[in-house]
């Protein structure tokens, strides 16, 4: 089977799957496994995001949507000499990656799964449809996952339970929304501000004091750790005001933002940080 994947946590479900062989182009941004740099680009960004602090990239995506332009360029043409049997993409977020709106009517007849995740539950169940598509066994990457999440719950349950805030971007502020709540949940931290199975939503700096946080973690959108430590140094006022006693940083580019195989590094991750800090 030859596959193209429009979406990274997709391409790295493949290659967790046993397919990496099989895929024959990639996003921009699939930079996971490291196999998979290898692999052809059939995208790009259509916005220089690299020089800008959050609040930057807030407006300038905001007007792209406001003028109806898309984020990202896709070369159709240069996937339709691939030749694939599979094209996945997504219909979860128009910004964080291709929505399969845009490449579906100039893909004719070729197979597209559309994966549209909103809870962790979902997440696994994309993994499955992903494998059956393919015609393999899912199950033993399931069985692993499945076990490494409630390897980490059974161990944040032997922690305090704490109420804390989980921004997913910060300037301005983004809650947990969509799968994050559900990992918040598991690893003890009670989020009035999450909001599960739904997309996050920009709130007021007072909305998060007035949530009272004890505990504060970042792990904003498409940044790295060192990214989101820069955004969080030319933020440290407005962070400080919460009133956290305790303000995590973290991956949100590896972590949390794809739905995929390492929702479960995700959840080791913040039991990690948990036991750590408190």
């Amino acid at each position: 089977m030859r596959i193209v994947s429009l979406l990274p946590s997709a391409t790295e479900s493949l290659y967790a799957l046993g397919l990496g062989d099989q895929v024959v182009a990639r996003t921009h941004e699939c930079d996971f496994p490291s196999e998979a740099a290898s692999l052809p680009v059939v995208t790009r960004s259509t916005l220089d995001l690299a020089p800008k602090h959050s609040a930057g990239i807030e407006d300038m995506v905001a007007l792209a949507a406001r003028e109806g332009r898309s984020l990202y360029e896709v070369d159709t043409d240069a996937i339709l000499r691939l030749d694939p049997d599979l094209v996945v993409a997504q219909d979860i977020c128009d910004v964080c990656a291709i929505p399969a709106d845009q490449v579906a009517p100039a893909l004719g007849g070729v197979r597209m799964i559309r994966q549209h995740p909103h809870s962790l539950v979902e997440v696994l169940a994309d993994i499955e449809e992903l494998a059956d598509a393919c015609g393999v066994d899912s199950q033993p990457l399931l069985s692993s996952l499945r076990r490494r999440i409630e390897a980490a719950s059974r161990e944040a349950a032997a922690l305090p339970r704490v109420p804390g805030v989980f921004l997913e971007w910060i300037d301005p502020p983004y809650p947990a929304g969509h799968w994050t709540p559900d990992l918040l949940a598991l690893a003890g931290i009670d989020d009035p501000l999450a909001r599960p199975g739904l997309p996050s939503r920009a709130l007021s700096w007072d909305s998060v004091r007035d949530a009272s946080p004890e505990l504060l973690v970042l792990a904003p959108c498409g940044f790295d750790q060192a990214r989101a430590k820069l955004e969080a140094d030319a933020l440290r006022a407005r962070l400080e005001s919460t009133g956290a006693r305790q303000v995590i940083v973290l991956d949100g580019s590896a972590y949390f933002n794809r739905p995929g195989p390492r929702l479960a590094d995700s959840l080791e991750v913040l039991v990690a940080a948990r036991r750590s800090k408190f």
